[in-house]
């Protein structure tokens, strides 16, 4: 397919933007390449025929807030072609399955879905964690999966990962049921440690939903968190958790980027 794409992606620690980036520039060197949480986020998605839609898998799920961008414009997927894109750290079964069928249900066709594995973004949990390596490893297969996968589109194949209903089974029996409640609604548990915490405000600056304010020189969370780690991974103090009760690594996909 050689009509114009545009790619739209939620990126917490940078895994999905270089994922989306790559593939998108691969398939058309013009394509705009815009964060979901900015505010032209909607009208490029209007302007483009072809949309490469990128997220963090989420116990199986995709993200809230990426939910939230099909279902509450379902006008604006209507005739759209969209090739989902979802980064994991391990298992994710359908999660590129789990936008395509919104997607669908808003008139939508799904051209394919695009599972990328890379280095795990939870700071918080010490399960997953790799050295730096192991973790450069992956990203490079990641890229020759990306590269593989643009020759292949190109040629008007496109990836079918997380589309089948194995796959839906997988994510659903594997992760989906149990977590649901995770992923159902925003999160409210994200925690600021008071005593580490110095209200620089960085948290606050880079949230894609503006869920963290400073009060009182201090970082305050409220009930609309996304999950995507961004603060976690940014905060000079190693303040935040979210999963565990404390930052074990902070992860940036720049540092593994030459």
């Amino acid at each position: 397919m050689k009509n114009k794409y545009c790619a739209i992606y939620l990126s917490g620690t940078g895994n999905t933007r270089f994922c989306v980036s790559k593939l998108a520039k691969m398939l058309d060197e013009n394509a705009p390449v815009v964060a979901i949480e900015d505010g032209e986020a909607v009208s490029t998605i209007s302007a483009y025929d072809n949309v490469i839609l990128g997220y963090p898998v989420q116990f199986s799920n995709a993200p809230k807030v990426v939910r939230d961008l099909i279902t509450e414009n379902v006008d604006l997927w209507k005739g759209k072609n969209v090739l989902c894109l979802a980064t994991m750290g391990a298992f994710s079964g359908d999660g590129a399955g789990c936008a395509a069928r919104l997607l669908k249900r808003c008139g939508a066709t799904v051209l394919g879905g695009l599972h990328i594995k890379m280095p795990d973004s939870v700071c918080d949990s010490k399960l997953l964690k790799k050295s730096k390596d192991e973790n450069m490893s992956i990203i490079k297969r990641a890229e020759e999966k990306i590269e593989r996968t643009a020759l292949q589109i190109m040629s008007g194949k496109f990836p079918r990962d997380g589309l089948g209903i194995f796959a839906h089974a997988a994510g659903l029996f594997g992760q989906r049921l149990w977590f649901y409640g995770k992923t159902k609604r925003y999160s409210d548990k994200l925690k600021i440690n008071e005593a580490l915490c110095t209200g620089c405000g960085n948290c606050a600056r880079v949230c894609p939903m503006k869920n963290l304010t400073v009060e009182n020189r201090a970082a305050v969370p409220h009930g609309k968190c996304t999950m995507c780690y961004r603060c976690i991974s940014l905060c000079p103090q190693k303040a935040i958790t979210l999963v565990g009760d404390e930052v074990v690594e902070q992860y940036r996909i720049e540092n593994f980027i030459p």
